[in-house]
């Protein structure tokens, strides 16, 4: 159906909804949403999970990308592959509900979305594809497509007439034109596929290249799949068109860091025009993500890799020297034209590391200080500085030191100015240009050097970091493993640019409560900020606290009382309990890898693992990917036989960020404890610190907000629809503390009665029972459909507030004007 949203507004907007229903809430959220669109600027939105927030967001905001043809394109930012792809479904869904409704493709505007991911995802090329670490691809892919072994082949100057200069095709808009190229023929002369492998290249790109701006890749939306079996039809690389229609597809989706992480933004997203909305999803971790995009730390064995790949530029400038000695005297000349002029910085060049910071343009436009200019001076320059860390590196004691000392010192002992050290990152990058290095993974120790020189010498970040030098990893005290950390603590120095640069920037999630807390952390006004709550058609969740075991022994994870064995027993009897009594999928969640390593050994000690195993297999999650992937996939086939399994995993891991445990694969999911950062971090001390200056956030209260809402991701895994229905155990006594309760999503809240809270374990099962003795009948579909809004209620609720003359437009769509009436 389609309907019109806010029709009493100046601005009415006509919604392609692509269901015959709607949920209160989706109508609320995108409502919100609309207003955010019209008043441009930073939106927070929390929609309760399993709500349908990303079909809200798309049909929302492609409707008024329709309704306004000045906005730009949507940029859809999450966190994981199969979130990618359950986004590319839904907007699918709501495209092709749309040229529906409109009549057919010919009478639909043209259309195309797309999804980015990495060369790893995407890759076509046998022999590339076939290895499966990330790294390595990427060394192959470069290996094969870099400009110099390109010349060699002759391959460059045969594709020169088809493409723009850069390898990379224009970008071209007449849909027409791109959909005769599919039908037009492939260029003849680079010979056909096996000639092109052999000289070294890659056949997938050379064609790619040939066929320029023309590449055939016509309206529609693709996934990852879907670009593959498309690059293997065409025999063109899938990854680099992708790139190309970035800069005019109506909908790109990609991960957070090809936005927030300047050192691929600036590659990447580029050419994304600033009328652009910006939506990042699952964002209720965006300040970590931010922390980490600008963050650089050393140890002593990655200090040693810089060193080694310092002796290895200087015998490679040696023999450049020796056999073409002229290139480097062309870099020298470009240098002083300033870093516009070397290409370092240029969006297509896709064989060099881009600068971690955003450069300012006169920075852009200066000459590069005379004293590295010289690729010699330049090397010397690092080789100092490595020294220098080394030496900083002894220490007995922790060190905290702000930027601004830092280089007082260096200028002090080494004579080195911050202006030259800013251009560390992008003077490395020219000269890995001019030696043609194409395995830059090699040379990472190295870089991570040149990106910290850089981001301790930018002026604007003399405040909001801070380096921090310690003997050992405190965790471990015993092992000298001296590590020296250049950590950001404002969040809102990585997310600032996006915010300035783009017209709107929607903030959005399933656990951002308490949502007062985002503004403050990222230093923005935002035009829209609510948290939704949930609609019923029976009460799907039962969250409960278990404050007692058994015996009356109250059970916490307190840093105090985790070795306390009671405390270990009254955990392992809850879990042996709810085993008996829930069926098929129970999923637990630690503090952390140690304490739940701690815990499951003395699990294994006392029998208890062999009481859990009578009744359901056990699996646990690991840091390695491969076992955590294997072992999810035997669980849900131990859920799907009827066996049930109960799966260890730990809070802030892979597991609880983005795996779904909808109907019987979660039934039930335990929080053993409150997942709270290890609080004697230097880091996290320091960040504090900052907070309470800068921000007035109070160190109890982000600490109590960054640890419920990782307990509220972990618990939103088991919902995933209101048809869904599953157990919620928290399993620590200070979750009875009203004020850890308050900071949890109201659509939990909501469900979690006086009556169960400070529970002991035969009350908990007692609850369990009864709850799923009733949930688990059939619903009545009279009930599923009781609060959903049909284009019957629409119409009605329109004339109840006064619009009924105005119900329907000359469209016949329906007039809604507010959801909370219902």
């Amino acid at each position: 159906m389609k309907f019109v949203l806010d029709a009493g507004s100046a601005s009415p907007l006509t919604v392609f909804w692509p269901y015959p229903t709607l949920y209160p809430e989706q109508y609320d959220y995108m409502l919100e949403l609309k207003h955010a669109l019209d008043a441009k600027g930073g939106c927070l939105l929390e929609m309760p999970t399993g709500t349908g927030k990303t079909v809200s967001l798309l049909a929302l905001i492609t409707s008024y990308q329709y309704a306004h043809q000045e906005t730009g394109k949507l940029v859809y930012c999450t966190r994981t592959v199969p979130e990618m792809r359950k986004t590319m479904e839904e907007l699918k869904r709501v495209i092709d509900h749309r040229t529906e409704l409109l009549g057919g493709e010919a009478n639909a505007p043209p259309f195309l979305g797309v999804c980015l991911s990495s060369r790893r995802n995407m890759c076509v090329h046998p022999t590339v594809m076939a290895e499966s670490d990330r790294e390595q691809v990427d060394s192959l892919c470069r290996k094969k497509i870099a400009p110099w072994v390109r010349e060699k082949t002759g391959a460059r100057k045969r594709n020169a007439g088809n493409s723009n200069g850069n390898d990379e095709p224009a970008a071209e808009e007449n849909d027409a034109a791109m959909d005769a190229a599919q039908e037009a023929p492939v260029p003849t002369e680079l010979g056909d596929i096996e000639d092109i492998e052999k000289q070294g290249l890659c056949s997938y790109y050379e064609r790619y290249v040939a066929q320029g701006s023309d590449v055939p890749l016509s309206n529609g939306i693709y996934t990852i799949e879907e670009m593959q079996e498309l690059g293997k039809k065409n025999n063109w690389c899938p990854y680099f068109v992708t790139r190309h229609v970035l800069s005019f597809a109506n909908v790109v989706v990609y991960n957070y860091q090809y936005m927030l992480d300047p050192k691929v933004s600036t590659m990447v997203s580029k050419e994304i025009t600033r009328d652009s909305i910006v939506v990042f999803d699952e964002a209720h971790n965006i300040d970590n993500v931010c922390i980490e995009a600008l963050s650089v730390f050393f140890n002593r064995r990655s200090l040693e890799a810089a060193s080694s790949n310092i002796r290895e530029l200087d015998s490679m400038i040696s023999r450049v020297k020796e056999t073409d000695a002229q290139r480097l005297r062309d870099e020298y000349d470009r240098l002083v034209q300033g870093l516009s002029e070397t290409g370092v910085l240029d969006a297509n060049n896709n064989d060099v590391v881009a600068n971690p910071i955003h450069l300012p343009e006169d920075i852009l436009n200066e000459a590069v200080p005379g004293n590295i200019r010289k690729a010699e001076h330049f090397v010397k320059l690092l080789d100092v500085v490595v020294k220098h860390l080394k030496t900083r590196m002894k220490v007995q004691r922790v060190v905290k030191e702000t930027p601004v000392a830092f280089l007082h010192e260096v200028q002090d002992r080494l004579q080195l100015d911050a202006k030259t050290l800013q251009f560390s990152y992008s003077r490395l990058s020219s000269l890995m240009r001019t030696l043609k290095v194409v395995d830059l993974e090699r040379f990472v120790p190295i870089s991570q050097v040149a990106d910290f020189l850089t981001l301790v010498a930018t002026p604007k970040y003399k405040d909001g970091f801070m380096l921090v030098i310690e003997p050992y990893d405190q965790r471990t005290p015993q092992f000298i493993d001296p590590i020296i950390q250049f950590t950001c603590l404002d969040a809102s120095l990585a997310i600032k640019p996006v915010l300035e640069r783009f017209a709107t920037v929607v903030i959005t999630s399933g656990t951002l409560s308490p949502i007062d807390l985002y503004p403050k952390l990222l230093d923005f006004k935002p035009v829209v900020s609510r948290s939704l709550t949930m609609s019923i058609i029976r009460p799907g969740i039962c969250p409960m606290v278990v404050t007692r075991g058994s015996d009356q022994t109250p059970i916490t994870s307190a840093f105090s009382s985790r070795t306390d064995k009671s405390v270990i027993i009254n955990f392992g009897a809850l879990l042996i309990e709810v085993s008996k009594t829930v069926p098929d999928g129970i999923v637990c969640f630690f503090t952390s890898y140690e304490y739940m390593e701690n815990v499951v050994s003395a699990w294994a000690e006392l029998q208890i693992l062999n009481r859990i195993l009578d009744h359901k297999l056990l699996f646990i999650e690991t840091k390695d990917i491969v076992e955590t992937t294997l072992a999810l996939d035997n669980f849900r086939r131990a859920c799907d036989c009827g066996r049930g399994a109960v799966f260890l995993s730990v809070a802030r891991g892979k597991v609880s960020e983005g795996i779904d445990f909808d109907r019987h694969y979660g039934r039930c999911v335990i929080l053993f404890g409150i997942p709270f950062q290890y609080t004697k971090s230097h880091i996290l001390l320091a960040r504090l610190e900052y907070l309470r200056v800068k921000f007035q956030i109070r160190e109890d209260e982000f600490l109590a907000f960054d640890a419920l809402r990782q307990a509220s991701q972990c618990i939103g895994r088991v919902i995933r629809s209101k048809a869904d229905y599953g157990l919620m155990i928290f399993a620590d006594k200070r979750y009875n503390n009203a004020n850890k309760r308050s900071k949890l999503p109201g659509w939990v809240t909501q469900f979690l009665r006086e009556s169960n809270l400070n529970l002991s374990t035969e009350e908990a099962v007692a609850v369990c029972r009864t709850f799923l003795r009733e949930l688990a009948q059939p619903i009545d579909p009279s009930q599923r459909t009781s609060n959903m809004l049909t284009e019957a209620d629409l119409t009605t609720m329109a004339r109840d507030l006064g619009h009924g003359a105005d119900s329907a437009d000359a469209d016949g769509d329906v007039v809604m004007e507010s959801a909370a009436t219902s």
